[in-house]
């Protein structure tokens, strides 16, 4: 397939909600974008903001529907959540599966486009094995731009612009922009200071090492979801 890959790395943390894919690569790349109805897209209502379960404080988590104050607690027990997956084996043992799929569409942690599993990306609403498929088609993905182009093939802008809620491309340590670092969730500006401040990064140890001297090791290991070293 052909790809256009974009000069700069971005990393968006969104929600995206998605449909059915192709049944191999070369019948989706030659047929026309299909309507958000036809792939299974969501309603607009879904488009809101999604909560972090890596963030959320206790009382935010009882706002997404089917969170009790006690599945809020074993959510916030479990952090940090490194993988979908991991978030989904504590949600889903506390309110079974149903309904931790119908709290997706208010809770998320962002999944990387590039290594994310399929069972993954299935977890996010509205999304089947047909779009899933055009998840993967795609990668590696070099920002959300490429994302974005590639999927816009098979649903419409605003479908796409969903999906891209519940996804990222993780940012260059050495090359990522300050507005770019300022995207990963739960940074503050003195903690984009540090990013910036022992660069150049020659490994993630380094990086570990340096950014562990400001937080423990559960939020270095929920910041290092977001990077990468070229």
């Amino acid at each position: 397939m052909s790809r256009s890959h974009t000069a700069t790395l971005a990393l968006v943390m969104i929600p995206v909600l998605s449909v059915g894919c192709a049944e191999d690569g070369d019948t989706a790349e030659s047929e026309p974008a299909e309507s958000v109805e036809a792939m299974g897209g969501m309603e607009t209502a879904d488009a809101m903001a999604l909560s972090n379960p890596n963030l959320a404080t206790e009382d935010e988590l009882t706002t997404v529907p089917g969170i009790t104050a006690e599945v809020a607690a074993a959510v916030v027990g479990g952090r940090p959540y490194l993988r979908a997956a991991d978030l989904h084996a504590v949600l889903a043992g506390a309110v079974g599966e149903e309904a931790a799929f119908g709290a997706y569409r208010a809770l998320w942690l962002p999944i990387n486009l590039n290594d994310v599993t399929s069972d993954e990306i299935l977890l996010i609403p509205g999304v089947g094995d047909r779009m899933a498929h055009e998840f993967e088609e795609y990668r590696p993905y070099v920002d959300l731009g490429e994302f974005r182009m590639e999927i816009g093939k098979y649903v419409d802008e605003e479908e796409v612009e969903r999906l891209a809620r519940y996804v990222y491309v993780p940012i260059d340590l050495n090359s990522a922009t300050r507005e770019e670092i300022m995207a990963v969730p739960g940074m503050s500006e003195r903690m984009a200071h540090e990013f910036e401040e022992y660069r150049p990064y020659t490994d993630l140890d380094q990086f570990r090492r340096e950014i562990g001297k400001y937080v423990d090791e559960n939020e270095v290991a929920r910041f290092e979801r977001y990077v990468t070293l070229h």
